[in-house]
């Protein structure tokens, strides 16, 4: 979703500019931090907001982009990413 926003916003030639980059970056940080695991839904759904107010604000506007462009670059992507986000939340694991 990344590199289909930055080349649309940003006219990057196929891999993110060092904006993008850096809030893909953020974004897998925080994943690998997620307390819900693999099992976790969609993060539009999760009552843990773990992400800054700015970058919150940057990733929506990313999805917003790029969400109905990828039923067209990526439709098996799409199609999983909608069964995910009705995954219903999940509590959150202790350590």
């Amino acid at each position: 979703m990344m590199s289909i926003y930055c080349v649309g916003n940003h006219l990057s030639k196929g891999t993110p500019c060092g904006s993008c980059r850096e809030l893909l970056d953020y974004a897998y940080q925080r994943l690998d931090r997620c307390p819900f695991g693999e099992k976790k839904t969609a993060c539009a759904d999760c009552k843990v907001h773990c992400y800054q107010p700015q970058r919150r604000k940057a990733i929506v506007d990313v999805m917003r982009f790029a969400g109905p462009r990828m039923v067209f670059r990526h439709p098996l992507l799409a199609m999983f990413h909608v069964v995910r986000k009705k995954k219903p939340s999940l509590p959150i694991r202790q350590a």
